[in-house]
């Protein structure tokens, strides 16, 4: 039975305290991510009139590159956060895998509201009005498809994690049966059972039956 609190068998207590920090540190990590989102995401660019606020190009497709920019870096931040959470913790049971999708699903949430705090105001009217008629001014940062941009970073560390581990993760040792080969390679004991037994009976029986 392998001693308490080793590093191979780590006990619940310590899977708590793994999956608390693992936890902590990947939703932190979505800090980041917001920022790269604000910094990289395509600007949707508004003008005004009088009386409205439109799109300066009805046909571009700015609003859904914010999208596309989001769920590609949530899935970059994906790979990388599990493949350290695999290095550092190889050994880490179920709970450093919940902790490692539950931070996961912290972080994109707090990228999501940080890229939408640090952006362009949502006050859209307000900020029309600041720029002036037919001034152009960029539209509020925002995601369109806000759960699946939110799920993209704890399925790609759910996936790329099981995958690392499939590969890569320890192995159960395998048993030893060299104590048994005497066993089953040595002489048979005892009288054979079968149908032929009867033919391996002793001379001294049947002299007797002939007397």
């Amino acid at each position: 039975m392998p001693s308490r609190g080793a590093p191979d068998d780590p006990d619940t207590a310590t899977e708590l305290r793994q999956a608390a920090v693992v936890a902590v540190l990947v939703a932190v990590s979505g800090i980041a991510l917001g920022l790269l989102w604000l910094w990289l995401a395509p600007r949707v660019p508004l003008v005004s009139d009088d009386t409205a606020v439109f799109l300066k190009n009805s046909e571009g497709e700015e609003a859904i590159g914010a999208d596309g920019t989001f769920v590609l870096l949530a899935i970059g931040f994906g790979v990388l956060s599990a493949a350290l959470v695999f290095w550092r913790l190889r050994r880490g049971g179920v709970l450093v895998v919940v902790g490692l999708a539950l931070g996961a699903l912290l972080a994109s949430l707090i990228a999501w509201r940080v890229g939408i705090w640090l952006g362009p105001s949502s006050d859209v009217v307000g900020r029309a009005r600041e720029a002036g008629q037919g001034v152009t001014f960029d539209a509020p940062l925002e995601l369109h498809t806000v759960w699946v941009a939110v799920l993209a970073w704890p399925f790609a560390a759910m996936g790329i994690h099981l995958l690392l581990t499939a590969a890569f993760g320890p192995r159960d040792v395998e048993p030893d049966w060299s104590g048994y080969s005497g066993y089953y390679g040595g002489p048979v004991q005892g009288p054979l059972a079968g149908p032929g037994s009867g033919s391996g009976a002793s001379p001294s029986a049947g002299g007797g039956g002939a007397g």
